[in-house]
């Protein structure tokens, strides 16, 4: 089943292939904001900023999670390489 980026009931990203996928644009775009520990546990772990959350979603008819994966790694690439 693919994931996505919701807040609240409203999906905000395409559905990609794992939810591993989705950290990492979420990530990418700014909203992992801060890392914690959990008592006994000694390594931190990402938390999304506010109300986002990342859920299993069914995609769109017309939508292909692992080209939307594709895309998104492309798009990052890019980003990567211009000059800011």
């Amino acid at each position: 089943m693919p994931y996505a980026l919701f807040c609240n009931e409203a999906q905000l990203s395409k559905a990609y292939p794992t939810e591993a996928d989705v950290w990492k644009f979420a990530r990418q775009s700014g909203l992992v904001v801060d890392a914690t520990s959990d008592k006994g546990k000694p390594a931190p772990r990402p938390v999304l900023d506010n109300d986002y959350e990342i859920r299993p979603c069914r995609p769109d008819p017309q939508e292909d999670p692992a080209r939307n994966k594709e895309e998104a790694e492309r798009d990052g690439e890019l980003d990567l390489k211009l000059p800011s």
